[in-house]
């Protein structure tokens, strides 16, 4: 039995966990811990929310509370939607706590005792009118390394960059919008330059075999650039008090204080279970494993290393499989934008279906590059391989054998030749799973399970019991012993990756409410894993087919999400120039009705329109085929520019100007007088 410490990244409290967060980070080291578990490995699996930093007070600052209030309400929704999807982490704590108040702070207070910090006064960007310092993601500018035009002070989330906010090219203020000055401010700097030689030989060199390239790539281009003493302390009012004299109106820098959080989460946990957190966190045997997305690699494999190498007695980790981002119909997923599938709405949305969302995520991880999650690619999962694949043979198996056994698992005969590769074939699963687990391929594991499932499909399509079952039955129970078999083996391979499932399986099989369980070392090495005799249950649907219907209220959504944010990117056009109020009076605006409507050839905008202004009935083509049917807008008064000189569109000769206006959902309508004129009255 091995001892692992598992970290997954601190999710930020200024909004609820979305899609983005469960591929890249919380679902692969959820597999990881329950995998490590399920072989009898010793596992401390911590998180916790982050609810310091500048995002906090920005959030609150929109939404007119505190940042108390606003930590409280989202660690709140956070940690019931972890629960919720079961993701089993032994600890999920918060960085409010007391007890990472105490840890961060006796942590600083160590180097700062052992002269691990240079102190210096410099000069930082600061808004005067708002009265003061602009800390990370209050300032924002164009990236000096890709040219993002909207990057934060402390980190550029187009490429990834980490800086600080005097980098910034055009900086401006966040908080009003003003070109900030520089004023000088003390605070407490780590010496990344000092523990350059010593990364560069542990990462580059130490793990350049075991780490995945996307993390060995952003680290070895940070080394190459020359690292500099970064700053460990904020000019802030929210956070972690910086605990000298001297500090007053400073706190620590969040990212100082949140991977300390995975030490004090630790601790709370140990404090709870009567365990020794130091075993965690400073044993040598133990193996330490951050999972996080590639926009934190930096923190995580080289201010928080130093930072533990400062101190000198942690552990450092054995691996930091970063992985890409997720992407959401095409586009990047945005909190702000509201461009997201929040957890707690899939939820609510999608009861009982955690082991769906999770598969697909799984399978479409964004692992080596950014991958697009897409509602019809999670449909497909669920309904072609779920529901087809794992979900079909579980139903035959349960099927037939209650049909011909009463749900009596049969005596199995002798083997053929087909039996033995069968069953052999299955026991190799569990290596084959645990080598890609091993590696962090959670995809690759996740279609290897899967191909347990079509072992069983295509065993059971090429022994046919069901039309052997008259003439011979021996061999049928011989078939059927063997198909429950892989079954079972399905039940316990699959929990890392499909708990939910692996329980509910486990019910029908009738394991778990007797005397038989089994381990991956049984499916290895066990021929039976499910005797003869044995009761298992009835039919149950594993997985439920999701109709077109249901994902069609999730593009809905999207949409209406997508409109809301077009509207309010609009830009509002400029005043045009001064005119006279006698240019004014030259417009001849009509009541008139529509009479006949329709489409200009080959064209997609395109309407004739045969008007009746009261003085006469013209001729009208209008760019209004988007918005409406011609048949929808016969009756229809609209207000017509009427002395609007003659135009030629498209061959046919316009004689005016119909008035329309947007509406919220960025179609057209019309500018009508609200009850039925006469035609030909004048607009005024």
């Amino acid at each position: 039995m091995s001892r692992y410490t598992i970290t997954a990244a601190l999710p930020y409290t200024n909004g609820p966990v979305h899609i983005g967060h469960l591929a890249g980070v919380y679902v692969p080291a959820d597999i990881y811990a329950r995998f490590l578990r399920q072989k009898g490995n010793d596992v401390a699996f911590v998180c916790g929310s982050d609810e310091h930093g500048v995002p906090i007070t920005l959030k609150a600052k929109k939404e007119g509370i505190t940042p108390q209030e606003v930590v409280d309400k989202y660690h709140a929704i956070i940690k019931k939607s972890f629960q919720d999807f079961g993701i089993t982490f032994d600890n999920y704590s918060r960085t409010s706590a007391p007890i990472h108040h105490e840890t961060a702070s006796e942590f600083f207070k160590e180097l700062y005792e052992n002269g691990k910090f240079i102190e210096k006064v410099d000069e930082q960007l600061y808004d005067a009118e708002a009265d003061q310092f602009l800390a990370d993601r209050f300032v924002i500018g164009t990236c000096p390394k890709c040219g993002n035009e909207e990057s934060y002070g402390d980190q550029c989330e187009n490429c990834g960059t980490s800086h600080n906010g005097t980098d910034l090219i055009n900086p401006k203020s966040a908080i009003t919008g003003n070109v900030p000055s520089l004023k000088q401010t003390k605070h407490w700097f780590l010496p990344l330059d000092k523990y350059e030689p010593w990364l560069r030989e542990w990462i580059v060199e130490g793990h350049k075999n075991d780490w995945k390239s996307n993390v060995l790539g952003q680290v070895k281009s940070w080394l190459d650039d020359g690292l500099r003493p970064r700053a460990v302390t904020r000019d802030l009012d929210w956070g972690i008090p910086v605990p000298l004299e001297g500090g007053e109106g400073k706190v620590l820098y969040v990212w100082f204080d949140a991977p300390i959080g995975y030490i004090s989460s630790t601790k709370e946990w140990a404090t709870e279970t009567g365990k020794d957190w130091e075993l965690y966190w400073k044993d040598k045997g133990t193996k330490l494993v951050h999972f996080i997305g590639k926009d934190n690699i930096v923190f995580h494999c080289i201010i928080f290393p130093a930072m533990l190498k400062a101190q000198g007695e942690y552990i450092l980790p054995e691996n930091v499989p970063a992985n890409e981002f997720l992407n959401l119909e095409g586009a990047k997923i945005s909190t702000s934008k509201n461009w997201a599938v929040w957890l707690h709405e899939y939820l609510e949305d999608f009861p009982e279906k955690q082991d769906v969302l999770r598969y697909a995520l799984t399978a479409n991880a964004p692992e080596t590059k950014d991958n697009d999650f897409t509602w019809k690619d999670f449909q497909t999962r669920n309904n072609s391989e779920l529901v087809a694949i794992f979900g079909n043979f579980i139903n035959r198996v349960v099927v037939l054998t209650n049909k011909y056994y009463n749900g009596q698992v049969p005596v199995a005969g002798d083997f053929s030749q087909v039996d033995e590769e069968t069953l052999e074939k299955l026991k190799e699963y569990p290596g084959i799973i645990t080598n890609s687990v091993e590696r962090y391929r959670f995809r690759e594991a996740t279609s290897e399970l899967m191909n347990v499932a079509r072992l069983g499909n295509k065993y059971l399509a090429d022994e046919e019991p069901w039309k052997q079952i008259k003439g011979n039955p021996e061999r049928v129970q011989t078939i059927m012993n063997v198909a429950v078999q892989i079954a079972t083996a399905l039940s316990v391979l699959s929990e890392p990756f499909l708990p939910f499932t692996s329980t509910k399986l486990k019910g029908i099989l009738n394991i778990g409410l007797s005397e038989v369980e089994n381990s991956w070392e049984d499916v290895a090495s066990k021929r039976v894993l499910l005797p003869s005799g044995h009761q298992i249950g009835k039919a149950e649907l594993l997985f439920a087919k999701i109709e077109d219907a249901e994902i069609q209220v999730q593009l809905d959504k999207l949409e209406a999400t997508k409109l809301a944010n077009e509207n309010a990117s609009k830009v509002i056009e400029p005043q045009k120039e001064i005119i006279e109020f006698e240019d004014f009076t030259k417009l001849d605006i009509r009541i008139g009705t529509i009479l006949e409507a329709e489409k200009v050839p080959k064209t997609k905008k395109l309407l004739k329109l045969k008007v009746d202004v009261g003085i006469d009935t013209r001729t009208i083509v209008s760019g209004i085929a988007e918005s409406f049917k011609p048949a929808d807008i016969i009756g229809q008064q609209v207000s017509i520019l009427v002395n609007l000189a003659p135009r030629k569109i498209r061959g046919v000769e316009s004689q005016g100007m119909i008035l329309m206006t947007d509406t919220t959902d960025g179609k057209l309508a019309f500018v009508a007088p609200e009850r039925e004129v006469k035609n030909g009255e004048s607009v005024s």
